[in-house]
């Protein structure tokens, strides 16, 4: 597997745009997959340096409702007519964000775009292909992440807390490998992890995306707690590549942990699996 960074909060180099946001590209033997696409057409822009046709995808997945992850997608549909864009049914949802100063700002998704015909709602387990599948309703074994605290969606009119029930995760099966791919780990990285192991009855052998140990507005996961989770990922024996919104200091203290069996992932990196 062929997988190159389109967007992410950091860059490689000067030659690449960043943004808050997250977006993967990953070829596989058979299909151009695209996970998430950003907060804006930035994704098109680094597309084009690491040389990713987004015409050509196959199909999008939508990690969940938020904007840093799915605010490219009309400029996606716009470029790509064929790919189906496989997103929880609850993706549309209205979805805030409590900024420091105390005020709820909207990071939902475009609503106008629900209707467009590439559209295929998930839940639960959904079987992209034979060897490609994205899961959701991930048990809550353990403590969700505090940075969560900040996030909300409206539910029968009312504002309360995020229950992220629109979260999916993507795996990714070829040559005996397994990959599992995570937006912002909303759910806790650890209950994915064990929801994974209940569905597939073992640990992948690569792990992609953001741990959500940190907050847009600053706050990190207290160290504790950020030792607890590195210990639990080394015992996996998985390889994982982090970024996001797992955040730099988080990322340096699991790195301490996990030694090699972690690395960070800026816009323009590319790896083979």
């Amino acid at each position: 597997m062929l997988i190159k960074v389109l967007v992410e909060n950091t860059a490689i180099s000067g030659d690449f745009v960043t943004e808050h946001g997250f977006s993967l590209y990953i070829k596989t033997k058979r299909d151009k997959i695209l996970f998430d696409v950003g907060a804006s057409t930035l994704f098109l822009q680094n597309a084009k340096k690491l040389n990713v046709n987004i015409a050509d995808v196959d199909f999008l997945v939508i990690s969940h409702g938020h904007n840093d992850h799915g605010g490219g997608l009309k400029a996606f549909l716009e470029r790509n007519t064929k790919a189906k864009v496989f997103m929880h049914r609850l993706a549309f949802g209205n979805y805030y964000s409590k900024r420091s100063n105390e005020t709820l700002t909207y990071i939902g998704l475009d609503g106008k775009l629900k209707e467009n015909k590439q559209i295929v709602f998930t839940s639960d387990r959904y079987h992209i292909n034979d060897n490609i599948l994205v899961f959701s309703n991930v048990v809550q074994k353990v403590s969700l992440p505090k940075s969560n605290r900040g996030l909300f969606m409206e539910h029968e009119g009312q504002i309360v807390n995020d229950t992220f029930a629109h979260e999916q995760n993507l795996v990714i099966e070829e040559n005996g490998i397994i990959l599992l791919v995570t937006g912002c780990a909303h759910n806790g990285i650890v209950n994915i992890l064990e929801h994974f192991y209940s569905i597939k009855g073992r640990m992948p052998n690569y792990v992609i995306g953001g741990f959500h140990l940190s907050s847009r507005s600053g706050g990190n996961e207290d160290s504790e707690t950020i030792d607890s989770i590195g210990t639990h990922l080394l015992s996996t024996k998985a390889k994982y590549y982090t970024c996001h919104c797992t955040g730099l200091e988080p990322y340096k203290r699991l790195k301490a942990i996990m030694g090699d069996r972690i690395d960070y992932l800026s816009t323009g990196s590319v790896i083979v699996l």
